[in-house]
């Protein structure tokens, strides 16, 4: 087992995501930031994506339904602006950062399943004897991709820096696991 999570830890580094020790296989990627109720951001400028994590959507199950809010609406860190439904629950989507809605991902409304992930280990097995240099590691159903909600004008950069890197949201998964 220790041999395959090293293997793994360093396919996973080459590869920008973070894995815990214990098996835990969500994908966390490190260029982000993550809030306690499992949405990531991207900041870019004054700008910021984001949508809900692959440790989120894993937990959800089969993602059937996504609510996005009206452009040009305003969100605040913390608040809800919309709701994820799947086949096990429905749950409120907070914001991490607060801004103003420039753009949503209107492809959710017709494939929602956008926002569920594959199975980070089969693709981990797929990939051990390919070359990094050429590997496109396209999934259609990703929630950092393909499967971002909103895309907001930045209201307050500062807030960012109350959110997690990926260690600590990799960490923090594990707790909440560890508890359940």
């Amino acid at each position: 087992m220790a041999a395959r999570f090293l293997w793994a830890s360093r396919v996973a580094s080459h590869l920008r995501i973070s894995i815990a020790q214990r098996g835990f296989a969500s994908v966390v990627l490190k260029d982000l930031k993550y809030a306690e109720s499992h949405e990531w951001v991207k900041i870019d400028g004054n700008k910021a994506t984001f949508g809900i994590t692959d440790h989120a959507q894993d937990h959800l199950g089969d993602v059937v339904y996504v609510e996005l809010p009206d452009l040009g609406r305003s969100v605040s860190q913390g608040e809800s602006f919309g709701a994820v439904e799947s086949v096990k629950a429905t749950s409120d989507i907070n914001s991490p950062v607060s801004g103003k809605v420039v753009e949503v991902n209107e492809v959710l409304s017709e494939s929602p399943g956008l926002v569920s992930s594959f199975d980070s280990w089969k693709v981990l097995a797929h990939v051990k004897d390919l070359n990094f240099e050429k590997l496109d590691v396209t999934v259609n159903t990703s929630p950092y991709e393909d499967g971002w909600i909103i895309k907001v004008e930045l209201s307050d950069a500062e807030e960012a820096k109350k959110l997690m890197d990926s260690d600590k949201y990799s960490k923090f998964c594990e707790e909440e696991d560890a508890k359940h």
